[in-house]
């Protein structure tokens, strides 16, 4: 049996206008009829606006749109007939050209709800997800934090984009979960070691730099409690001569959990504890990939950073298996 794709409905606030809009190929779809109907204005309209949205080299047409071959009843006889669908990015750029109140509806929806529900299971491989029903939880929690920032407007456009992009490939590493130890999530690809363990001192001279470089206030990274000399101290330690958390991105991804759960400092927290998880894995040669790029992109960090400040302390497995995941050699 073909899979059906999901299907959303929006709804203007004044409930005259209600459109059913489809999920495919991990985005969503309307034509220009819906598209004149949903930001009332017209046809004719709604295409000067598409022509100077693929003019400006705005948005890429091939990858924005979808051709559909419909067959239609007339009479006795069954017409096929061409429709043209446009991408949710498409539908976004239009609803910003028009100048009507259901245009801006339509905006703060679309980025509040459609995105965040491409995430909710649809664009995933749902058996096989079923098949490990621990993970599926596991994955269910991470877009619930999620959804808990997009709710409350804590992130840009940019960082909401890149955080799905970082939920997508975490689903993606789900796949092979199946392979893990179900208690402590081990990963594939991490790097034994670290080569490089920092002291405390080490960490707070990286801090004071950190602080020059920011113009950071008089108050920032100076430390409430003794609870960062004990995140830089937990991340090493042992059990009956062995590491705890064996591999370098376990070690980073639980200093970085550490520092923004425990608020060691009076001012700072957030972008101290983002810049001691990427000065962690710079000394330890991980944070580039072989071509120079960042293993993790600015706005992904800003965006994981945030989600962990929201999580519950029952999640913290979950946030550092994500963080871990995404910044091992698979990556």
């Amino acid at each position: 049996m073909k899979h059906q794709d999901p299907v959303i409905f929006y709804q203007t606030e004044d409930k005259n206008i209600c459109l059913e809009v489809t999920v495919e190929d991990e985005t969503v779809w309307l034509t220009q009829l819906q598209m004149a109907e949903l930001f009332d204005t017209t046809i004719p309209n709604i295409n000067i606006h598409l022509n100077k949205i693929y003019a400006s080299k705005e948005l890429d047409k091939p990858s924005t749109i979808k051709e559909n071959l419909i067959v239609q009843k007339e009479g006795a006889r069954s017409i096929k007939r061409k429709t043209i669908r446009y991408s949710l990015d498409v539908i976004i750029s239009v609803g910003y050209r028009v100048k009507s109140l259901r245009g801006t509806q339509f905006r703060i929806w679309a980025n509040k709800v459609l995105k965040a529900y491409m995430l909710s299971g649809y664009v995933l491989n749902e058996q096989k997800l079923r098949r490990q029903p621990e993970n599926l939880t596991t994955l269910t929690n991470t877009i619930h934090l999620m959804g808990k920032l997009l709710e409350t407007n804590q992130l840009s456009n940019d960082e909401t984009t890149d955080l799905i992009r970082v939920i997508k490939s975490y689903a993606y590493a789900l796949e092979i979960l199946d392979r893990y130890d179900h208690r402590t999530l081990t990963l594939e690809n991490v790097r034994p070691g670290p080569s490089f363990i920092p002291t405390y001192e080490e960490a707070m001279q990286a801090i004071a730099a950190l602080k020059d470089s920011v113009g950071g206030a008089a108050l920032f990274g100076n430390e409430k409690d003794a609870s960062f000399r004990s995140s830089i101290a937990a991340i090493h330690q042992t059990f009956d001569g062995r590491d705890l958390y064996a591999s370098i991105e376990e070690k980073a991804a639980h200093l970085l959990y550490f520092i923004v759960k425990n608020h060691s400092f009076t001012d700072g927290n957030k972008r101290i504890a983002a810049f001691m998880f990427v000065w962690y894995m710079d000394k330890n040669h991980i944070l580039y990939n072989k071509d120079g790029s960042r293993r993790i992109a600015d706005n992904a960090l800003v965006a994981l950073t945030l989600m962990i400040a929201e999580s519950n302390p029952d999640d913290k497995d979950v946030m550092v298996s994500v963080v871990a995941n995404l910044i091992n050699a698979n990556n």
